[in-house]
């Protein structure tokens, strides 16, 4: 008998499947993973997670396997060439926002540590019975979202930072019935 997920993956999507079951809500201190989810979840934004997902690996070309020292260089002739590239959404606002975004990474010095500060350094494991009790903000993702903004990120709206706290395990939110629910996971591990 399979497994089962939380309700929200289409078990038909084997990517899908493999980003529930191997990274959401594993927790990540990996800089370069942490910017990752930061501009995926913004480019997400009126798109569907499975759209994002399946361009992950074009994002990771098009942006410097999410280097944001090298991201924050990026300058108009590199826009022109994004909004270019079919590997990702062509989207200005959301090309510019992720440039920008690693320019205050940047800036911030270390995200793992202002991130996590969100949550007091250990992530915060939730018993949700249904995906219907999940919320889609918290104070710690509206928190999140007014400091980002404060330190210059865009697409960062207190949704936005509650779907990256639960992909890069600041919060477990896997319901009480799926395999990956474990109500004491411990200490927070490092994203391979």
């Amino acid at each position: 008998m399979p497994e089962r997920r939380c309700a929200w993956v289409p078990e038909d999507d084997p990517l899908y499947v493999a980003y529930h079951d191997e990274e959401w809500g594993v927790p990540s201190r990996d800089e370069r993973h942490l910017f990752e989810m930061l501009v995926l979840e913004g480019a997400q934004a009126g798109l569907s997670w499975s759209t994002i997902l399946h361009k992950r690996e074009g994002y990771r070309e098009a942006f410097a396997g999410f280097d944001a020292a090298r991201v924050a260089r990026f300058g108009p002739k590199d826009v022109e060439r994004l909004l270019g590239d079919a590997g990702i959404v062509r989207n200005r606002l959301k090309i510019e926002s992720a440039i920008g975004n690693a320019r205050a990474v940047v800036e911030t010095g270390s995200l793992a540590d202002l991130v996590w500060g969100f949550v007091g350094g250990e992530p915060k494991v939730n018993s949700w019975r249904t995906t219907g009790e999940i919320p889609a903000e918290t104070d710690e993702s509206k928190a999140m979202s007014k400091e980002l903004k404060r330190r210059g990120f865009r697409f960062v709206g207190p949704t936005i930072c509650y779907a990256f706290m639960q992909a890069c395990g600041l919060v477990d939110d896997h319901t009480t019935d799926c395999f990956r629910f474990r109500p004491s996971r411990g200490t927070s591990r490092r994203h391979a």
